[in-house]
């Protein structure tokens, strides 16, 4: 089974603390998550600019009735790293034994910062791959064709992992 991820993240050479992830499995299945943990003092101008912009309202009333549906629904997307960590052994699970393949564009960061969501490389869950197939390194190996255009909602986790799968998509017909 493919899933198609991206993850947000302020990185200062030494760190990269994870603010958002999203994934879309290639069965439609959708995932979306912020991190109540990072530290939104440590963004560069540019996360401030590009990133936290994207992110849902934190704290809504969910009793209160004049607040939207999607709005509620977008609030209980920020969670605890742990949560998100479980939230992801759930929703990458194998089906019928398929492996798992994770696919990212220029993800190597991305791969770390999903792994650090369980601790170490090596703390992965079973059946979580050590690696993730990056769509950027086949887009070259197939003569670096131009991507289809990303258009609104760069920089948000689910809309970059659903731009991954669309390109993920357009370079199967260049095989």
């Amino acid at each position: 089974m493919k899933y198609f991820y991206d993850t947000e993240f302020i990185e200062d050479g030494k760190t990269i603390d994870l603010i958002s992830i999203g994934v879309v499995c290639e069965d439609g299945r959708s995932y979306y998550a912020v991190s109540t943990e990072f530290k939104a003092r440590k963004a560069s101008q540019w996360v401030k600019d590009n990133v936290l912009i994207h992110l849902p309202e934190r704290h809504v009333n969910l009793s209160d009735v004049s607040v939207s549906p999607r709005l509620k629904e977008e609030s209980l997307a920020w969670k605890s790293r742990k949560q998100i960590a479980l939230d992801l052994v759930w929703f990458l699970k194998s089906v019928d034994g398929e492996k798992v393949e994770l696919w990212g564009y220029y993800a190597d960061y991305d791969h770390v910062a999903l792994c650090q969501l369980f601790g170490t490389m090596m703390d992965l869950p079973k059946g979580f791959p050590m690696y993730t197939r990056d769509l950027k390194q086949w887009c070259d190996q197939l003569g670096n064709p131009q991507l289809p255009e990303q258009g609104k909602g760069e920089h948000h986790a689910l809309a970059d992992a659903k731009w991954n799968k669309a390109a993920y998509d357009f370079l199967m017909t260049k095989v």
